[in-house]
């Protein structure tokens, strides 16, 4: 199998040029895959996919009251980013992410923001991630969003966007991680002569983050993953970064707050727990400050939380700037608190609610996508050029209804990077989420997760929606 027959179609491919010549970049990847014997590649790659499920990296989808558990698909041609563009992306996410603790600290204590009209404070205070008992609160260190997953795509004019920010329980770095395993072994000489940045410092950079909220009151806090359990689509990831942390996993039952402190449940007897990286959303977090019917939760350790005898990451309340329409004023955000322009753009986005743009969404729905505010993994979204008439129309119905929960956008035309398929390459279109820690400094992993959408012509790249994933290699220096 070579490349003889790919095409980049008119997109803008991360691999090849608009000539079909490898970039740069690229060319001791290709050089390699062109020089394998017949049959070779796509042993390779029954050979990454069987490691990856001796492994057990499963995602779970859900169909109403059903679950499947998944291997996450994977492809073994790398996406490859050059050193250069890596440090724009670099600067751009800390800078995105410094701005966006200075929002979220501002919405539930002072407000400024509000009085100096840089953004209305009904769309905030509407939203459904906006969380009435973090008003007044102060997290340790005065960080909200300690882990983050901003997703970026590339558009045909070869720069990148910021899709959406994803502050709350962002997951994917799994993969990242066990990707690179398992492509180091698939294509060693070419990755060692391309150059590419390490990404396996991560679990490190985690454990460092999460002890810093301590404070510096204990020398070796206490820090345990929480997950709400074996059921949990990301059950596999939180399992992953406690073991790579060397520290515990624990569900809701195995802590007990007492005294307006947070105890784990050991064979010893119970132990104090100083962080909790918890992978549970704000509502089940714990049933006597939020959703009282949640059974996977802590009771009474938001309180505990509020007393600063325990730090948890990340923040409750953080997922306020998930919001996608509150997403189309981070520009404006960053300008506000960091009087700076924004590094990396948005996605333009209009507002459903501004009744002038709900009128032009209406009549363009053919050429926009339409996103639910607060939905996630690829739900409640019409992609208008691949929807049928009564689908969008079902859609013009539901943002008449509430116009407030939905924003809507151009369709974009996403970078691409060559799958197999069968015996042959072919272009399916990618997008790509660093993970960001915010500590006693800024992290951002280099490189990240590559998403793809492995079904031809889809701009859908959730695995949940039948999309897969790549290893990604940032390269030390431009070649």
């Amino acid at each position: 199998m070579d490349f003889s027959r790919y095409q980049v179609e008119g997109f803008y491919d991360e691999i090849f040029e608009a000539d079909g010549k490898p970039r740069p970049s690229a060319r001791q990847l290709i050089d390699k895959i062109q020089s394998l014997p017949l049959g070779e590649i796509e042993r390779r790659q029954r050979g990454a996919e069987a490691a990856l499920y001796d492994m057990g990296i499963t995602f779970t989808v859900y169909h109403g009251d059903q679950s499947t558990d998944r291997i996450f698909p994977f492809d073994i041609v790398p996406r490859i980013v050059p050193g250069g563009e890596w440090v724009q992306i670099e600067k751009g996410l800390k800078q995105r992410i410094h701005a966006l603790n200075l929002f979220i600290q501002d919405v539930y204590n002072d407000g400024i923001i509000f009085k100096d009209g840089v953004i209305p404070e009904d769309l905030v205070k509407t939203s459904k991630a906006f969380r009435h008992q973090c008003v007044g609160l102060q997290p340790p260190r005065g960080v909200w969003c300690h882990i983050t997953g901003s997703d970026l795509i590339r558009h045909s004019d070869g720069n990148y966007y910021v899709l959406e920010d994803n502050l709350r329980c962002p997951s994917g770095v799994s993969y990242v991680l066990e990707n690179r395993h398992v492509l180091k072994r698939t294509f060693p000489q070419a990755f060692q002569a391309s150059g590419v940045r390490p990404v396996e410092e991560y679990p490190i950079k985690l454990l460092e983050t999460l002890q810093h909220l301590n404070g510096g009151y204990e020398t070796n806090p206490n820090v345990v993953v929480l997950t709400p359990g074996i059921y949990n689509s990301a059950y596999f990831e939180h399992s992953f970064l406690a073991q790579q942390m060397g520290v515990d996993l624990v569900e809701g039952r195995d802590l007990v707050v007492d005294n307006g402190h947070v105890f784990k449940r050991t064979t010893k007897g119970f132990e104090h727990v100083d962080v909790i990286y918890r992978r549970i959303d704000d509502d089940y977090l714990d049933p006597e400050a939020f959703r009282p019917e949640s059974m996977l939760g802590v009771p009474g350790v938001f309180e505990a939380y509020r007393k600063g005898n325990v730090a948890l990451a990340n923040a409750p309340g953080a997922g306020i700037a998930d919001d996608k329409a509150i997403y189309a004023y981070v520009p404006d955000i960053i300008k506000y608190y960091l009087g700076e322009e924004s590094i990396l753009a948005n996605v333009p986005t209009c507002i459903c609610d501004r009744p002038k743009e709900l009128e032009y969404v209406l009549g363009h729905l053919d050429e926009l996508v339409v996103k639910a505010v607060n939905e996630a993994g690829g739900y409640g979204m019409l992609v208008g050029p691949h929807a049928t008439e009564e689908e969008r129309a079902d859609f013009a119905n539901r943002i008449r209804r509430n116009p407030r929960n939905y924003i809507a956008q151009p369709t974009l035309s996403l970078s691409r990077v060559p799958v197999i398929v069968e015996d042959c390459f072919e272009g399916r279109h990618v997008d790509l989420r660093p993970y960001v820690l915010c500590g006693e400094d800024i992290y951002v992993l280099p490189g990240g997760l590559t998403r793809v959408a492995l079904k031809k012509g889809s701009l859908v790249v959730n695995s949940s929606q039948g999309g897969g994933s790549k290893d990604t290699w940032v390269l030390h220096e431009d070649i």
